[in-house]
């Protein structure tokens, strides 16, 4: 793969740098503030270090560190490259201004990625010439260890676009997903934003304070999320699967969501449609092996979790 650039030289710049260099790929980065260049290569030598310390890094942190340079240039940093991956901070109006100048510098097969958390690519991409070449590349944070990228198209995102932007990332490591329409905020937030509203409203109601809420999702939510999804969950928390999950719990989270406002019934037809994707993925003859495999899975992570403790004593 040729060299990539990242326009933003901050924390998740950086991020992004150690993906692409850990996985060969020669990284320009550019940042307008004098003071990035320095900023930039201490933070990346200090994560390649912490990747190494861990295990997760074959080589030596000063070998992955020597394919990323930091381009003063924005046209010498982008020149030729297959990717851009701006990130810049999360104002609309500058980036769409750094849209505008990369759309100027680039050529017509070089893929525009924002790493936008909420802004969507057809506002960053409006008005551009080079707006078929724009779309949402948004990560996990830190990209290094959460292996997932949201590849979200604006309505005149190109399909082969698309698919470059998707292969990049695969090849990197990282597990595109793609979606089917533009919505703020996309999965990832909307997901987490719902958690996080729920969060709020729990201490405001004096039902738990933070670290009572914050212990029952790592210790439980976040435990048992970081092996299956919330789908997969349903699925095999209830013998007979999501169709009898929804049977049994739905009228209770309908409840739960009335209280707060929020009218998003779990409709028979909404129902089927998720229940066709789980038995497509798992036919309920196997669902007995999955949830032994999920539970195995989290034996293995309480036992690395209790060795992790010893370690630190």
């Amino acid at each position: 793969m040729g060299p990539v650039a990242i326009a933003g030289a901050g924390s998740i710049g950086v991020a992004f740098a150690v993906v692409f260099a850990r996985a060969g790929v020669p990284v320009r980065c550019w940042d307008p503030d004098p003071a990035a260049p320095d900023r930039a290569r201490r933070d990346l030598v200090d994560r390649l270090v912490l990747l190494r310390e861990h295990g997760l890094l074959d080589e030596t942190p000063h070998a992955v560190a020597e394919r990323v340079t930091v381009e003063p240039d924005l046209a010498r940093a982008v020149d030729g490259v297959s990717l851009v991956q701006e990130c810049a901070p999360e104002r609309v109006e500058l980036k769409r201004d750094l849209f505008a100048e990369l759309a100027r510098l680039t050529g017509p097969r070089t893929v525009l990625a924002s790493s936008s958390s909420a802004i969507r690519a057809g506002i960053l991409a409006d008005g551009l010439a080079a707006a078929d070449r724009v779309l949402v590349g948004h990560p996990g944070n830190p990209p290094y260890l959460l292996p997932v990228v949201e590849v979200v198209p604006g309505p005149a995102t190109a399909p082969a676009v698309v698919e470059r932007g998707c292969a990049t990332y695969a090849a990197v490591g990282l597990r595109p997903v793609v979606l089917r329409r533009e919505v703020e905020g996309f999965v990832f937030n909307r997901l987490q934003g719902a958690v996080l509203r729920e969060a709020y409203c729990l201490l405001r109601d004096g039902v738990a304070d933070v670290e009572d809420i914050d212990t029952v999702v790592r210790l439980g939510l976040g435990r048992r999320w970081s092996v299956i999804g919330p789908f997969e969950t349903a699925d095999l928390n209830t013998r007979g699967g999501l169709a009898a999950h929804a049977e049994k719990l739905g009228p209770a989270y309908a409840r739960m969501g009335a209280e707060r406002g929020q009218h998003d019934p779990w409709t028979p037809d909404l129902v089927a449609t998720a229940v066709a994707q789980r038995r497509a993925l798992l036919p309920l003859d196997e669902w007995e092996d999955r949830v032994r495999w999920r539970d195995e899975r989290l034996m293995e992570l309480l036992a690395a979790g209790s060795h992790d403790e010893r370690k630190d004593r």
